[in-house]
């Protein structure tokens, strides 16, 4: 295992982000309390428990959910998009690098400024609402898996697209109603049992519920369902990700 090349493009990453921190930190965790405000207050008003939780501190798992997921796709698209599209991905593909290494080193970056965003947010809510973290082993489990998985899936689309559009597509269009329509905002048990059924299709509602019953002990599915929801996406993206370098698919000419 190279960790000089891991550290080289672990470390050139983290630097773009303190250079870009607007963006890259303060402004989706401001976009995240917004959400968290008109969403306390405008529903929480009506729904004042959901599960013995009250609405305000029930949405807070979602939402940080919903930032990690969006901040680690967009992280790993963008940064290996950027190198493909000013050339210097050329550079480090003839460097003596396996393609482990590149994607360790980029997708760990990713997952590491997501994280850094999530913790934010997470000490943020604690100045609007009571939190309880029932189980912080799970919940530091489903938090770096997430981030991680979604960094992969980031890392996949950043090589997919050849042009920023397609860059914003999946995130946009994909991802974010996924987690919207995944229980970020409300209990799945909520909804009538053809819809439960319908959303169990969402891969984000395992996600989203195994990082709730950490906090409070209450999931929408089983824990160990969810964890395997996870692991089994965790692992299918890797194993695209060897077959993309393997090929060279818009990654050689």
């Amino acid at each position: 295992m190279n960790f000089e090349a891991i550290k080289s493009i672990y470390l050139a990453e983290m630097a773009r982000t303190r250079r870009t921190i607007m963006q890259s930190i303060i402004s989706p965790v401001i976009s995240t309390v917004l959400y968290f405000v008109v969403f306390g207050a405008a529903i929480g008003s009506r729904i004042t428990e959901v599960d013995g939780v009250s609405y305000g501190a029930f949405i807070v798992p979602g939402l940080i959910m919903l930032s990690l997921m969006t901040q680690s796709l967009s992280n790993a698209s963008f940064g290996i998009y950027f190198p493909k599209f000013t050339g210097t991905i050329f550079e480090v593909l003839s460097a003596p690098v396996s393609f482990l290494e590149i994607t360790i080193a980029y997708v760990g970056a990713a997952a590491t400024k997501s994280v850094l965003v999530g913790m934010i947010i997470l000490i943020t809510a604690n100045f609007f609402v009571p939190l309880e973290i029932q189980h912080p082993v799970w919940m530091v489990a489903f938090f770096v898996l997430t981030a991680v998985t979604f960094a992969l899936l980031g890392f996949i689309i950043g090589i997919w697209a050849d042009n920023f559009e397609k860059l914003q597509f999946v995130p946009l269009l994909i991802v974010t109603p996924l987690a919207f329509l995944g229980g970020s905002f409300y209990s799945i048990n909520m909804l009538p049992e053809f819809w439960q059924k319908v959303t169990l299709v969402n891969p984000v509602v395992y996600l989203i519920s195994g990082f709730r019953w950490s906090f409070y002990g209450q999931a929408d599915v089983s824990l160990w369902l969810s964890l395997v929801a996870t692991m089994i996406f965790l692992f299918g993206s890797l194993a695209i990700i060897h077959r993309i370098f393997k090929t060279g698919y818009r990654l050689k000419p």
